[in-house]
């Protein structure tokens, strides 16, 4: 038989962990964005786990200091497969973009592929890419799971 006191210290270890382990779980801050000095570019989702046919919004943002370039409307957004086979881009002109530090373009995406069939389930990789003020390439990728 255990003696009192181990049992209630146990308890008490028990319960406190419980309390603060939920307490700095809420202070914790799943979407936050770091800016950085210099070129940067970030590429937010709601969270990485879909549905089948749910919509997915995705956030393109110039998180750094500089002036980003895209080669079109589409900010260089791509979606692909694991193994890189592009599945969607989105239809745009082909016009100089730019995003400013801190400013951010949005897109809704309905999980359609560019041939018009439904994406599958599995795991895909959103891109974007920009050039910085010097010519050089910005890239930055997130992957996303479609589940039924």
């Amino acid at each position: 038989m255990l003696p009192r006191g181990l049992i209630i210290a146990i308890l008490i270890g028990v319960l406190a962990g419980g309390i603060f382990g939920a307490f700095f779980l809420n202070l914790q801050d799943f979407n936050h964005l770091e800016y950085v000095e210099g070129p940067s570019l970030s590429i937010i989702t709601l969270k990485t786990d879909y549905e089948t046919g749910e919509d997915i919004e995705i956030r393109i943002i110039n998180s750094g200091t500089q002036v980003l370039t895209f080669s079109d409307a589409s900010y260089g957004l791509k979606i692909t497969g694991l193994e890189g086979r592009e599945l969607y881009s989105p239809i745009s002109a082909q016009v100089i973009s730019k995003l400013e530090p801190k400013q951010e373009m949005t897109f809704v995406w309905d999980q359609i592929k560019n041939d018009g069939d439904p994406l599958q389930r599995g795991t895909y990789k959103i891109t974007s890419r920009a050039n910085d003020a010097q010519e050089k390439t910005v890239k930055k990728s997130i992957t996303i799971n479609i589940y039924k």
